[in-house]
């Protein structure tokens, strides 16, 4: 398996919201209960830049397979050097080791980034993604329990937290 993380560019988008929103039904993965137009992911997209907080497409054997982004957290300067990541994969390449290899990707690039920190904000019922964070050395810091109305049940979200540098 041969993976590529290539930065998005504007003809992506509408890629990159077709795997958001095929996460939306689930209840798992987003706070979103209805699917997103890719209007309103313009200004999120815009937000991304390689040299600060990059968007990739993630490829896998040529053919895409989905995306990562770095997202700033809170939007203080004092935050700077803290990242939230975000991995959506399609379908079709999930449970295969890509998260890992995904979330590899996330640490090795945060020195040239000055990145210390890594979180991920992943609701208390997702295992896979609970599982995916946790070992790869993620620990957590916070759980602010029935924060989320998904309609069918009111859901959890673990802010899991990984020092990348000192």
């Amino acid at each position: 398996m041969v993976v590529k993380f290539i930065p998005a560019q504007q003809n992506d988008l509408s890629g990159i919201v077709a795997t958001y929103n095929s996460t939306v039904p689930s209840r798992l993965v987003t706070a979103d209960l209805e699917p997103v137009t890719v209007e309103s992911k313009q200004a999120w997209f815009d937000a991304h830049s390689p040299n600060r907080r990059p968007l990739w497409i993630v490829n896998v054997d040529g053919s895409y397979a989905g995306w990562m982004s770095f997202n700033s957290f809170y939007g203080r300067p004092a935050y700077d050097g803290t990242v939230e990541v975000s991995i959506y994969l399609e379908e079709m390449a999930r449970g295969k080791g890509l998260g890992k290899l995904c979330l590899q990707k996330a640490i090795d690039v945060c020195p040239e980034l000055n990145v210390k920190t890594l979180l991920g904000f992943i609701f208390d019922h997702n295992e896979p993604s609970l599982k995916l964070f946790y070992t790869m050395g993620f620990e957590k810091w916070a759980h602010l329990p029935k924060i989320a109305n998904m309609v069918d049940a009111e859901r959890g979200l673990i802010i899991l937290g990984k020092r990348v540098a000192e």
